[in-house]
């Protein structure tokens, strides 16, 4: 054993060395899985130190950002304080009543203005019904109405609709105006209503002030023409009986002297009734009662009277006076020849009368020509004594003159001018005038006026004057020197008259005598003229349909038809002339012994046939006809409420009718028309009522 010790020995140095190294490698394998594990511990230890570092990250952003948040937060908060503190200090100081409810109708605001508008304390009436508090009794059920209506989604009468002015409540239970707007917003809690409101009571007081004072002033005005109308009228009563001597004189025995004093009287007669003619329009215009006609006219024909009106006077200044167009001419218009007529009157007159040793010219011009119409210049010029700038500015005012000196040269009340602006107004056009002293004046009327065919005027031949055989007139004049100069003018006529002094005894008279005619004054005591002849013609008497002539110093266009709606058959306007008598009654005997005939003059009709042509004339007169039937059927169907449209309308269609000789069928509008402009819906009516058959006949001759 001992000896096997060395081999042994020997036999172990590789054994050894192979258990050396397993031992090593054992060693090795933990110590490399030693280093592992120490390794994977140390990764871990760095991820959660990582992890570690991004969570302190994450809680520090975290931090900062809820400190952000509640930055942010509390600066709204503090905003939304502020705000709420300045729209409190708004509403608190607004001059308007600011009232917050809810759909319920509480209030949730009420702030200063309200309180002192309404009475009632913010701390007494906050959480309460609003509807009590401010709104009048009687429209309380009104106003819990539109709540309700509201809530639902319905119709929103008030909120939203701007300012309206609605009466509310004081507290007292004193009822006041007030103006509010109320408008409607969403919040968390709901729809609330905010309204914005003021006492308009001062306001309400003071326009009532102004508005009487306006209709105190308009009534003042229309005094003051009333007062004009009634003087002039009571002036042309005397008036009447001073020209109408002084007619009758002129057919006495005068010797050269004599005669020369009854023209002169005559003479300074006819420029106090042009003075109170001048009052009368000035007083016609202010009141409104101005209708314009439109009927056709040849300027050149019209220019060239007023020119061989005007020469004579002219002559006597040693004035040239002329006229002609400037371009193409235009001649035949439609237009009111008188109003047109007053205002080429007046400012050639004035040319002439202004004008020594010069040179007065009238020239027209159009312009902006169309189909149908045109802007028609009237340009008056002369070289005479001119204007001052001062009063050129005012020369349209009424009882504006030239001079008021007494050594002036010329005379006038200053109304003419005044006039003539009215009624280049009244047509709808303009005035104006240039003029410097010593150099001469130019007036310029500027009028669109439509444009017209030819009328052939057809000329009468002479013919003898014609007696008329011998009536019996009844005069009704409470004037006594009036009527005796109406009966001395009938007397040399060859008539006999019978007289009355009130509408009373014209009445009376006539239930027992025929007369063939009757002059009846309109104003006159006990009854006047209308009443009396409406019960001559509603009565049985013989005389019920004896023509009846109006003897008035109303020129009033619109009066005077009123005289012919309540039955008269023309007007005579004071002063009254001999002409005028013989010419009223000479048409109405005609008028009355006409043979009855067709109701459209066939040789009027073929006048126009030839002057526009055939195929024209047809077109036109079908055309005429539809208007016609289409106003016949209009008028059966109006109520009547619109007479100032059934005059226009009757106006127009009376117009087309002359134009076809369709006169009785015109005088059946005219008769319309007058009724209408008097204002009297009876009248209306019953000359309505006579429209149907004249058109009926009349459309059968057409």
């Amino acid at each position: 054993m001992n000896a096997a010790l060395p081999s042994i020995i020997e036999n172990s140095d590789v054994p050894r060395a192979a258990v050396r190294r397993l031992a090593n490698s054992s060693l090795d394998s933990f110590a490399a899985a030693a280093d592992q594990r120490r390794s994977d511990f140390a990764q871990t230890l760095v991820k959660l130190a990582v992890a570690v570092i991004l969570l302190v990250l994450a809680l520090g952003l975290t931090v900062y950002y809820l400190r952000r948040l509640n930055i942010q937060k509390t600066r709204q908060q503090r905003e939304t304080a502020e705000t709420a503190a300045r729209m409190d200090t708004v509403i608190q100081t607004s001059l308007d009543g600011v009232i917050v409810a809810n759909e319920d109708g509480n209030i949730l605001a009420f702030n200063a203005a309200a309180e002192k508008i309404f009475g009632h304390a913010a701390e007494d009436v906050i959480g309460k019904a609003l509807g009590p508090l401010i709104v009048p009794d009687h429209m309380i059920e009104a106003h819990d109405a539109g709540m309700a209506r509201m809530k639902a989604g319905g119709e929103k009468r008030v909120v939203g609709k701007g300012r309206v002015q609605l009466e509310a409540k004081h507290s007292s239970g004193r009822l006041f105006p007030v103006e509010l707007a109320i408008q409607s917003a969403e919040t968390e809690t709901g729809k609330i209503f905010i309204a914005f409101l003021r006492d308009i009571s001062i306001r309400v007081a003071a326009e009532k002030e102004l508005i009487e004072a306006r209709d105190q002033a308009l009534a003042a005005d229309r005094l003051k023409s009333e007062f004009l109308t009634i003087m002039s009228h009571e002036i042309r009563t005397p008036l009447n009986g001073f020209l109408g001597n002084l007619t009758l004189m002129q057919d006495t025995k005068l010797n050269s002297q004599q005669m020369r004093y009854i023209r002169n009287m005559e003479t300074s007669g006819e420029l106090l009734r042009k003075h109170v003619t001048d009052v009368l329009d000035l007083s016609r215009y202010d009141v409104g009662y101005t209708k314009m006609r439109e009927i056709p006219m040849n300027l050149a024909s019209f220019v060239q009277s007023i020119v061989d009106n005007q020469s004579g006077m002219a002559a006597k200044n040693n004035t040239t006076i002329e006229w002609d167009w400037l371009g193409p001419p235009s001649n035949w218009v439609l237009c009111d020849p008188d109003a047109l007529q007053h205002v080429l009157m007046n400012l050639v007159g004035n040319a002439v009368k202004f004008t020594n040793e010069g040179c007065v010219s009238i020239t027209l011009e159009t312009e902006n020509m169309t189909e149908g119409s045109a802007d028609f210049i009237f340009r008056v010029s002369d070289t005479g004594i001119g204007i001052a700038g001062e009063l050129k500015t005012r020369i349209f005012d009424d009882f504006v003159t030239g001079s008021v000196a007494y050594d002036r040269n010329v005379g006038g009340t200053g109304l003419g001018l005044g006039i003539v602006r009215r009624s280049v107004k009244a047509m709808g056009g303009e005035i104006d005038v240039e003029s410097a002293p010593h150099v001469g004046s130019t007036f310029e009327v500027r009028l669109n006026l439509k444009k017209a065919h030819p009328v052939v005027q057809k000329r009468a031949k002479p013919k003898a004057p014609q007696m008329i055989e011998s009536l019996r007139i009844l005069i009704a004049e409470d004037n006594e020197i009036n009527c005796a100069v109406a009966r001395e003018m009938l007397l040399a006529e060859g008539h006999t008259t019978a007289e009355v002094y009130d509408g009373a005894a014209a009445v009376s008279r006539v239930q027992h005598e025929t007369f063939d005619l009757i002059l009846m004054d309109i104003s006159m005591p006990i009854m006047d003229g209308r009443s009396a002849t409406r019960k001559i013609r509603n009565g049985n008497s013989p005389n019920a349909q004896t023509p009846i002539l109006a003897l008035t110093a109303n020129a009033m266009a619109s009066e005077q038809a009123a005289f012919l709606a309540d039955g008269m058959d023309g007007v005579l306007v004071k002063p009254l002339s001999r002409a005028a008598l013989q010419e009223a009654i000479r048409s109405l005997v005609a008028k009355l012994r006409a043979p009855e005939g067709s109701p459209v003059e066939s040789e009027h009709q073929n006048e126009m046939r030839e002057v526009l042509g055939a195929a024209a004339f047809d077109k036109l007169r079908g055309s005429f006809m539809v208007e016609a039937e289409n106003l016949n059927r209009w008028l059966q169907l109006d109520d009547l409420q619109d007479l100032p449209e059934i005059a226009v309308r009757c106006h127009k269609i009376a117009g087309s009718a002359a134009v076809f000789g369709a006169t009785q069928y015109r005088d059946a509008l005219i008769a319309v028309e007058n009724a209408a402009d008097s204002g009297q819906p009876d009248s209306v009516r019953l000359t309505i009522g006579a429209i149907e058959s004249v058109w009926l006949t009349t459309k059968a001759s057409l």
